[in-house]
């Protein structure tokens, strides 16, 4: 029997989002299960904590800290650092997606850990999360490990190059609500049969909702477009598709868009993925950001780093940054600017989209005006009445599909 301990860094994660869908440590609580169940005693930290007293009558025989994205790296490096220095006879491991990435020698050589683990632990892949760790009222699973695709900007390939798909998930069901880690849900050869599971599970009052973290394989989908009303059957909410083609790709996308609307799913509650400051200029995925705006999806705007970028100084209120701050795809045209001003329109333009807004504007999301303002543009009928009411009062405005360039 051993004391281990298991760290999540303090990663720059607001502190609104700890517990959020998309960043709860699910591996450090699948391992956390598997531990125990081979006889260990556990304790979770996130973070570095502000009084080390509470560590203090818990002396760990290992600590395994766990590795996000690469170039958040520096917050594992001073999460070695610091439980080195407060527990120097412990052993270290390192593991998670920047730990799988980058070669061991280098991951050692640059956190000061003791092991690194690459991949996943395939005997804690098959038990609980130990969801008493932590304080949220959903439940995370895995129908697949692996994806089919070999994207050049993702990592999963690379980390998890098995593709494995489970045949039934209902007998892992705890939880009403549910969120998929799959990197490619409908990839595996069984989700008919998980779908109807979940369909079976909503009809009885079991589960309320699903969601899909990465998304749904648009392409598998215009294959077999009936997996969309399955999807919706199932309770699944807020789709996502990725986009990461160029423009001239549209039309499949729209098809695909089609698909989840005639399953039922509104069109601003579905989802475009879309990779900026990449391999397509800021010109074309503006005509790109303007065509969501026609079909009234919501944008999800992905900034892309390489897998081996091991720094991200971003920050959306500071101007002029530079390579030297975060990565910037100079060779198709990006800067900083055409960075930040992508992710500002996508922002405002989400906006509209969810309130069915035909403008946005700074001064309404400011509250800088009263409602009755807001019921006069609402009672004008068209559109032309309304922004010569907006210029008139000299209220600022913009208009997604204008001034695109």
């Amino acid at each position: 029997m051993k004391k281990i301990l298991l760290i999540e860094p303090s990663f720059p994660i607001p502190n609104k989002s700890k517990n959020h869908r998309n960043f709860l440590p699910i591996g450090l609580l699948k391992i956390a299960s598997y531990l125990r169940m081979k006889g260990n005693i556990i304790k979770l930290i996130r973070g570095i904590p502000k009084e080390k007293e509470e560590l203090i009558n818990f002396k760990p025989d290992e600590i395994w800290i766990t590795s996000l994205f690469s170039y958040w790296a520096k917050y594992v490096k001073s999460t070695v650092q610091f439980y080195k220095n407060l527990f120097p006879d412990s052993k270290i491991i390192v593991g998670g997606i920047y730990a799988s990435l980058f070669p061991v020698k280098e991951v050692k050589d640059y956190t000061q850990c003791d092991e690194v683990y690459q991949g996943v632990i395939p005997e804690a892949e098959i038990v609980k999360p130990a969801y008493d760790l932590v304080d949220v009222d959903y439940q995370i699973l895995h129908t697949t490990r692996g994806c089919i695709r070999k994207c050049s900007f993702c990592g999963t390939w690379k980390i998890e190059p098995e593709f494995i798909a489970k045949k039934s998930i209902i007998d892992m069901v705890t939880h009403k609500k549910l969120i998929f880690y799959d990197n490619n849900m409908l990839a595996n050869p069984f989700i008919e049969n998980i779908l109807n599971e979940l369909i079976e599970l909503k009809k009885r009052g079991k589960i309320l909702w699903c969601e899909s973290q990465s998304g749904f394989d648009g392409r598998i989908m215009q294959q077999k477009p009936y997996l969309g009303k399955m999807l919706k059957q199932a309770g699944f909410r807020y789709p996502r598709i990725a986009w990461d083609g160029e423009y001239k790709f549209y039309p499949e996308i729209e098809k695909q868009i089609n698909i989840l609307k005639n399953s039922g799913f509104h069109a601003k509650e579905i989802y475009i993925f879309v990779l900026y400051n990449w391999e397509i200029p800021f010109e074309e995925m503006e005509k790109k950001r303007v065509k969501c705006w026609e079909w009234g999806v919501q944008i999800a705007d992905c900034r892309y780093r390489p897998l081996n970028q091991m720094f991200d100084e971003f920050n959306s209120k500071k101007k002029n940054q530079t390579i030297k701050d975060y990565y910037i795809h100079t060779a198709t045209g990006w800067t900083d600017d055409l960075v930040k001003k992508f992710r500002k329109n996508v922002r405002m333009q989400n906006i509209c989209v969810r309130h069915g807004f035909p403008f946005y504007s700074k001064d309404f999301e400011r509250k800088k005006y009263n409602k009755e303002i807001i019921k006069k543009i609402k009672k004008l009928k068209t559109f032309e009445e309304k922004i010569k009411f907006l210029k008139d009062k000299k209220i600022d405005f913009w208009i997604p599909n204008e001034n695109i360039s």
